[in-house]
């Protein structure tokens, strides 16, 4: 179909699309207890196109989230932290999944703490989970900018065009304090280029407030490991401290090195990372 991805795309033999509610563009891959992997704003599942491989025994549930990637949102309404985490909830239900892990990146990671209130997992994996918000009048306008934009006509289709190049996506991937090898970089670039990808991107952007989620922290009492890296230059190693503190049952792994997008710049340091707490 004209929306699934190229034929090279990362495990797209693994793939296959699930209706509920939304068209969700799905990965299956492996044997074994299942994890859930959620990708963080801007990226799809194909951001865990090394790390699925290196969960060797597990059987790995990638969803590209709704509007991202190549699912396709049924309602623009549902790409805040709530629903989100609902319509996830739904998904697992209609495609048979029973996770008790999820793993996080990023964005992804609010959204595994806030499914934690309506599945039984055992565990929250956070890769530099952005679980805070931009200081002073940045976090005021930020969301209020994406917004506008969202509400914008053309405004997906200008920016695919403009940033829809090599280039321009490493300066924004090296941005994030990582470093993505040539197939990486042009993964990226076709995400950047589908105007749809960039529309769910700013609508989610648009509807995210972390605030009420941390607001509630105390009564997210799964257990949570944060792992952030020194290198991140979009969510610091101090946002996972603070978020720790925070929340009642969290600890913090500190890696040196690795930028924002570690998981893709080196998934044995990262797999090492949350090794101990990977079910047996």
């Amino acid at each position: 179909m004209q929306d699934d991805p190229p034929h090279d795309w990362p495990l797209r033999g693994s793939a296959r699309r699930i209706r509920a509610r939304h068209d969700w563009w799905v990965v299956e891959h492996g044997t074994g207890p299942e994890v859930l992997l959620l990708h963080g704003a801007g990226a799809s599942g194909h951001s865990f196109r090394h790390l699925i491989p290196a969960l060797e025994g597990f059987r790995c549930l990638v969803p590209d989230l709704p509007g991202q990637g190549f699912t396709r949102p049924g309602t623009r309404g549902r790409f805040g932290i709530a629903p989100m985490a609902e319509d996830l909830a739904d998904l697992c239900v209609a495609a048979g999944w029973q996770p008790r892990l999820v793993i996080g990146h990023s964005a992804g990671a609010p959204l595994a703490l806030q499914l934690s209130t309506l599945m039984p997992l055992t565990r929250v994996i956070g890769i530099n989970a952005a679980l805070g918000v931009f200081d002073g009048a940045a976090g005021f306008l930020f969301p209020l900018l994406a917004r506008a934009l969202a509400a914008t006509p053309f405004v997906p289709s200008v920016v695919s065009r403009l940033w829809g190049n090599p280039q321009k996506v490493r300066q924004l991937i090296e941005g994030t304090g990582s470093h993505l090898d040539a197939a990486g970089i042009g993964q990226y670039v076709t995400l950047v280029r589908r105007a749809a990808h960039v529309d769910g991107t700013l609508g989610m952007m648009a509807a995210w407030r972390v605030d009420r989620l941390m607001a509630g922290a105390a009564g997210l009492t799964v257990p949570a490991t944060l792992i952030a890296t020194a290198g991140d230059r979009v969510v610091p190693p101090k946002i996972s401290h603070d978020a720790a503190r925070m929340l009642p049952r969290a600890e913090v792994v500190d890696l040196p090195g690795l930028g924002h997008l570690a998981h893709e710049e080196d998934a044995g340091a990262i797999l090492q990372a949350m090794q101990a707490w990977l079910p047996g």
